[in-house]
């Protein structure tokens, strides 16, 4: 055979090859952007949020997502169960940190202006905390109601994924709202080791994890899940009344920890209004701003301290 030949005929072979694979390529990234687009609009994810509504500051939020931040903040976000972007938060913590830093330096002296602006930060991401602490509380109180349906439609014959597809239509929101998901990520081939253990992930717990283990497990060695289940669901349901008991023992602790700062806050208002501009002279000279710099960090390592204190894991 001719080389020249061969050579030519390879050539354009590889040449319908790049054409073929080039089209490919960019049908697949067409594709893609069509269904970040539509899951935008239908409020499924991406920038668009939920809800099906446009979205303001949609490039403070692509420009917040391209960073490490923004990626935490959005997980933490999703945890939290709030109808809001990564850009809207840091849009919203931007102006609280503005709006607190012209308050203190109006109200107290142009020195506590930087620290009232820290307060903001540490008030945003406080908040998004606790959002998220208080949706892991519910859904820890919905574990046993979760166990017993698991248990109940494993016992009809019901797969694990029919079964977690029947939870996620029995329960409210947050349980049926995560289970949803972990729906849609094994109709869509994802493992059920995998999706189980994105939502202990995003709700970590104690209880959680030994739900998830247990799921695990029988999913993949097989088992009796449902008497695995039914002990399951009496053990949630004891740990659920003993972390009632000590939360409720323990919330006079966890009320003095804001109330001290508190009564801090509030004798630097009192001396202020008593002798107008005493801030002000304290706070201009080294040894007076040392001196509040301390007293406030005295203040947050008692704050932290009787946190820590009245922290009891169940």
């Amino acid at each position: 055979m001719n080389p020249t030949l061969l050579t030519v005929g390879a050539t354009l072979i590889c040449c319908v090859l790049a054409v073929l694979g080039i089209r490919t390529y960019a049908s697949g990234s067409a594709q893609r952007a069509a269904l970040i687009a539509r899951l935008s609009e239908t409020g499924e994810g991406g920038e668009g949020g939920t809800g099906g509504r446009r979205r303001p500051f949609r490039g403070i939020d692509r420009r917040v997502r391209r960073t490490a931040f923004g990626r935490k903040l959005e997980l933490r976000i999703s945890a939290t169960g709030l109808d809001i972007t990564p850009g809207e938060f840091v849009v919203s913590m931007a102006a609280t940190v503005a709006v607190l830093w012209i308050t203190g330096q109006a109200l107290l002296s142009p020195f506590f202006g930087p620290i009232c602006g820290f307060l903001g930060l540490w008030v945003a991401m406080g908040f998004l905390n606790w959002q998220r602490q208080k949706r892991i509380e519910k859904f820890i109180n919905q574990l046993p109601e979760l166990s017993r349906i698991l248990a109940n439609a494993t016992q009809a014959g019901l797969a694990l994924r029919m079964a977690l597809s029947l939870a996620a239509d029995e329960l409210e929101a947050p349980a049926g709202d995560e289970l949803e998901k972990v729906a849609q990520q094994l109709a869509v081939g994802t493992s059920v080791d995998e999706a189980l253990g994105e939502l202990a992930e995003r709700l970590p717990s104690r209880e959680l994890v030994v739900l998830v283990t247990t799921l695990v497990l029988a999913n993949r060695a097989g088992g009796t899940v449902v008497s695995s289940l039914r002990n399951l669901t009496e053990t949630l349901e004891e740990r659920k009344e003993t972390r009632r008991e000590v939360r409720t023992q323990l919330s006079q602790v966890s009320l003095t920890a804001y109330a001290v700062p508190v009564i801090g806050v509030g004798s630097l208002l009192l001396i202020d209004n008593m002798q107008p501009g005493a801030l002000d002279r304290m706070t201009g000279s080294g040894m007076g701003q040392l001196a509040v710099v301390i007293a406030i960090a005295l203040y947050g390592v008692g704050f932290v301290a009787i946190r820590r204190f009245s922290k009891i894991d169940v």
